[in-house]
């Protein structure tokens, strides 16, 4: 059972080409107000709406089930459109849309027919995945448990980005036989409960809080198997990670944007130069050059490993899987690094006055700091340097 719909039924989007524009025209109208829902914590209810409601939430739905099954290579440039205008809008499909890809692999026909067409109608997917207080981030303490009339679900979860403003709120859980399994349950069910209690300093909106799992019923056909999507290499890790690099990139996009018209309209020059304006100082015209460089990179590895995914879904081997994992990990490092690096040297280029809570720059890096911290970056280095140097292959999980 669903959330009675709310909003207007999704639109259809039914071409890469037209993903991309939607995600334009959004991406400039979600940058609009991004300063100030940032500074006043205003959650975006309303824009999450607009969003559904354009059809992007869809775009990964296969041809079969009516959808336009976009590459990879759009569906991240999507999600970087979506962080350059607000890193939280970016950010809260991530989980939405891995649940897309999960039910993909590993759903049943009855699953995918059904959930694949809630998805095109515009109903939104949450998160209630990581838990706090467990030895690591993929440890849970979560348990659904069989019950006679089915299944019952007990448990407490954090960092549950989108569940606040799902309609259905995936929960990952240890079954009876401590397999991980993921219960799809209405947002409006009894004994669900989504607080918002979300602190960090960065992705303020995202509503990333707490979520409360209390004796709520499962039925079979609300379960996924989860564990299966790593029984083998797939491209359920590279997916995943592909959209959190985008949202990085998105960021480092905004910043580097907003460097650009600053930096032209007021910094100053060095008391110690001759310079009439600060845009014709050197070091800030080299800093410029290495925040571009850093940028174009990024968003070159971006769309590289998309291709590797996209060529991975085509020819479905081991082999093609490892090489999108590893690609989409070399992008992801690089992302994170491009994104603290330009966030930083914006504020380094522009002087004192960019830091003023009128311009509210500091989201720029707050939501950096606070989103590349959601995998460690120094795993990537590692899991890549051991492929290339040792032949062995990287772990199979969702954060890589």
């Amino acid at each position: 059972m669903t959330q009675a719909i709310t909003r207007r039924r999704a639109h259809l989007i039914t071409s890469d080409r037209e993903a991309i524009e939607i995600a334009q025209q959004l991406s400039a109208e979600f940058a609009q107000a991004s300063a100030e829902r940032d500074r006043e914590r205003r959650l975006p209810f309303a824009e999450l709406d607009r969003l559904s409601e354009s059809g992007l939430l869809g775009i990964t739905v296969p041809k079969q089930y009516e959808g336009a099954a976009v590459s990879n290579v759009t569906l991240a440039e999507v999600i970087a459109l979506l962080s350059q205008g607000d890193a939280n809008l970016g950010q809260i499909p991530q989980n939405h849309l891995y649940m897309v890809e999960a039910i993909r692999l590993n759903g049943s026909e009855e699953q995918k027919q059904r959930w694949f067409r809630l998805v095109l109608e515009g109903k939104r997917f949450g998160n209630a995945f990581t838990e706090v207080g467990t030895k690591t981030a993929t440890a849970f303490k979560t348990r659904l448990t069989r019950s006679d009339s089915g299944y019952v679900l007990n448990g407490r979860k954090f960092y549950s980005t989108g569940a606040l403003f799902a309609d259905i709120v995936p929960v990952v859980a240890l079954n009876d036989q401590d397999q991980v399994v993921i219960a799809f349950i209405d947002r409006q069910a009894p004994g669900l409960t989504v607080i918002d209690d979300w602190t960090g300093m960065g992705q303020r909106i995202t509503a990333s809080g707490t979520t409360l799992i209390e004796n709520i019923s499962v039925q079979e056909q609300d379960i996924l198997y989860h564990h299966l999507a790593f029984k083998q290499q797939t491209t359920m890790g590279a997916v995943a990670q592909i959209i959190h690099a985008a949202v990085d990139v998105g960021i480092a996009r905004a910043a580097y944007q907003d460097a650009l018209q600053f930096i032209r309209h007021h910094t100053r020059p060095w008391i110690e130069t001759e310079y009439e304006h600060g845009y014709e100082e050197p070091l800030i015209i080299y800093g410029v050059g290495e925040m571009s460089v850093k940028l174009h990179a990024a968003e070159a590895l971006l769309k590289r490993s998309g291709e590797f995914i996209d060529r991975a879904l085509q020819d479905a081997t081991e082999k093609s899987a490892i090489e999108a994992s590893i690609a989409v990990a070399e992008a992801k490092a690089l992302a994170d690094e491009a994104a603290i690096f330009i966030t930083n040297k914006f504020f380094e280029l522009s002087g004192t006055k960019s830091t003023l809570e009128q311009f509210n720059y500091s989201r720029h890096w707050r939501n950096a700091r606070t989103h590349t911290l959601h995998d460690p970056v120094r795993w990537k280095y590692i899991n890549i340097g051991n492929y290339f140097l040792n032949g062995v292959n990287p772990p199979r999980h969702g954060a890589f």
